[in-house]
């Protein structure tokens, strides 16, 4: 099922998510949903908080023909060098922008998967990036966070205008 995805400036885009115990049927039908949603949209990652569910849940497929589907359950991130990079991001819930934004380069990734199991991999370029910009949206934080006061006002100004004309 696809899932309606919250936009920024929606306030519940700030709530922060709570991690997940056990794996229930329930959680499994939102990692289905998370993924047809994202590649619906299309996008290549997805935190739970943007369909308004405030759990520790990411899917992400950095692949160009969806065959690498990833899921990160209560994930963490590990910094393995201070060394950052500057990549242009976009977000499913701030359509149609994109911006520049500085971010860690090379990193651990520690997370539970779809089969409720434990796993690590290290990440560097777009998958470090792509991690970090859904955790920010587990704790509330969005990439226009990382703007100038300006930017991220002229961002906010603009989708405003576009729900009020599709409401």
């Amino acid at each position: 099922m696809i899932l309606d995805i919250l936009e920024y400036p929606d306030p519940r885009l700030r709530t922060i998510a709570k991690p997940v115990g056990d794996l229930t049927d329930a959680d499994l039908t939102l990692i289905d949903d998370m993924f047809e949603t994202m590649y619906d949209a299309p996008g290549i990652g997805l935190a739970a908080t943007q369909v308004n569910v405030h759990k520790q849940i990411i899917v992400m497929d950095l692949s160009d023909d969806e065959s690498e589907p990833r899921v990160f359950i209560n994930p963490q991130v590990e910094v393995l060098d201070g060394e950052r990079e500057v990549m242009q991001e976009g977000c499913l819930s701030v359509p149609g922008f994109y911006e520049d934004v500085e971010r860690i380069e090379h990193c651990i990734i520690r997370a539970i998967g779809r089969d409720g199991k434990p796993f690590e991999i290290e990440a560097q370029g777009l998958l470090a990036v792509c991690i970090q910009h859904e955790m920010d949206h587990l704790n509330g934080k969005l990439f226009v966070d990382y703007l100038s006061n300006l930017k991220r006002t002229r961002i906010r100004k603009k989708l405003e205008k576009l729900h009020k004309q599709s409401a």
